[in-house]
């Protein structure tokens, strides 16, 4: 995380906690707990979660039940970092500035858009998040 934000000359002073490395396809309720409570208990209010995409809608419902006065931006890539060609420095940077400029709730981040927790989906076929209609 520290080489990525050091890639895209961020400038926001951060707080970095890695709480696990999984696939989130393997993710498990207490995964999603564990998030929920770090993000619940830190002094922080504008907090970017990294996640991998297929089950990033799950841990948003989780983190929308449990926390309201923060501000939660959930992102990942579609092509991993290691692949070269990633979204993920785009998506990273794009979650950064809206977990500073919107409204305390969760919000899931891609591809230069935000979307409400309970407004989207991951569409394999297209290898795009977009709204749920």
């Amino acid at each position: 995380m520290h080489e990525l934000l050091e890639k895209g000359r961020c400038q926001v002073p951060v707080e970095i906690r890695t709480l696990m490395m999984i696939d989130s396809l393997e993710m498990t309720d207490g995964d999603r707990s564990l998030i929920a409570h770090q993000c619940h208990s830190c002094e922080e209010t504008q907090i970017v979660v990294t996640h991998g995409t297929d089950t990033m809608s799950e841990t948003a419902k989780v983190l929308a039940d449990k926390i309201k006065d923060k501000t939660i931006v959930l992102t990942g890539a579609m092509i991993p970092i290691k692949f070269g060609s990633s979204d993920g420095l785009f998506n990273l940077g794009s979650a950064l500035a809206f977990a500073q400029s919107l409204p305390h709730g969760v919000y899931v981040a891609m591809n230069g858009r935000y979307f409400n927790w309970d407004n989207v989906r991951k569409n394999k076929q297209t290898g795009v998040f977009e709204e749920v209609k």
